[in-house]
Formats: C-alpha cells, structure tokens, sequence
C-alpha cells in the first residue's frame, strides 16, 4: 500500500459555514482564498443532496480560479461527483479504505478522530491525515466528544510522529499558537475566520501571521 501521509499541511485549514456566514460555499471558498487559505473544507449538514452537489460544483470551480484544494466533508458521493480534490470523514462515515478505493490515491483523505485510541488507529489507514478534537470546547459543533486540551494533542503528537495532523474544536486566534505548539501541523477554524463575513480574507490572513 502506498505511503498516503507524506501531505505537507497548511498552518490554516478554515471550513465553510453556510449559517454562519449566509454566504454560498463558493463565496465563501473565494473570500478564504483571498485571505491565503490553500486548503478549504466544505462543510454542510443541513442542505438537501441536490442543492449540496450544485454548491460543491461551483465551490470546486471557485477553488480551481484560485489554486486552492477543496475537500469535502464526509459526503463521498458529492466530492466524486463534484470532482473535488477528496473528502473529510467521520468516524461514522464511510470506511477510509472503501473510499480510498473509490477515490484512488491522488485523491486527499482526511479522517476525523476524537481521543489517542482512535488517532492511532487512524494512523494505520490509507488517509492523508489525522484530524483530532475538539481541542477546546466549541459552539459550531453540537454533539461534540469530551475536550482534549492542549495536554491530549501532545500526546496524540507523541504517539502519531510526524504523521499529518489536524487540529480542530474551538480554535481562535487568541489560542491557535499554542495549538501548533502543543504539536498540530494545521488548524481547522471555522467562527475564527468566518465570525464576520465581511472580513473573512482579512481574517484568514491575520491567523496566518499569527502562526
């Protein structure tokens, strides 16, 4: 199998928020682009299939005007049929290796876990990287795993070597530092960059500064 992990993540991994921001994902991919963002994650829980794949569609066109790769969470069916750059699971989503599968091994695979146990397992995978969390608690996300804190990442760091690693839950610029301190190669951000859709590249870029 061959060795998937040799990814070199971006500090800044900012997700789309529809409700958050109330713009469309592919404004909002062109917003974080601006801002310096190289990899975007499209989020989305609540749009009906059809309309999600239109969104995807245009955010994937978004990304390829701005060079920018675009990942999308846990809907395997959309990224393939979006033509996205790959997909973010879940530990309830499809299997890492079926998607691996399906997607080939250019395709990026990101895959969700919450303590050191399942960081380790994830390890073993045919995946990109390793996305851990919530470091802190968070309000964009409702059911959420107990909190890991600053502690629990540099064990997960420890245990994982120099496997790509995600940080995510709760990130803000006032903590993000020492999220890459404590041994994350990239924070995932969602309020941090898209609180105020207005200065959402302005945002983006100021959270890259500060790492």
């Amino acid at each position: 199998m061959p060795s998937f992990h040799r990814m070199r993540l971006p500090r800044v991994y900012p997700l789309t928020d529809v409700q958050l921001t109330s713009l469309s994902h592919a404004e909002q991919v062109k917003r974080l682009s601006l801002g310096g963002a190289t990899l975007i994650q499209l989020r989305e829980k609540q749009m009906p299939a059809r309309e999600f794949y239109e969104e995807a569609r245009a955010a994937v066109a978004a990304a390829a005007q701005y060079g920018v790769q675009l990942i999308i969470n846990d809907r395997l069916d959309v990224a393939l049929a979006a033509r996205a750059h790959g997909v973010h699971l879940g530990q309830d989503d499809l299997p890492p290796d079926a998607a691996r599968k399906l997607l080939g091994t250019d395709a990026i695979i990101g895959f969700s876990t919450h303590n050191l146990e399942q960081a380790i397992e994830a390890s073993k995978l045919p995946i990109d990287y390793v996305a851990i969390g919530p470091i802190f608690a968070t309000t964009t996300k409702t059911d959420t795993s107990p909190v890991l804190g600053l502690d629990g990442l540099r064990a997960v760091r420890q245990a994982l070597g120099d496997f790509p690693l995600v940080a995510i839950g709760g990130i803000t610029h006032a903590n993000a530092r020492e999220v890459i301190q404590a041994g994350a190669d990239s924070v995932a951000v969602i309020s941090a960059v898209l609180s105020d859709p207005t200065c959402i590249p302005e945002a983006t870029r100021k959270l890259k500064l500060e790492l």
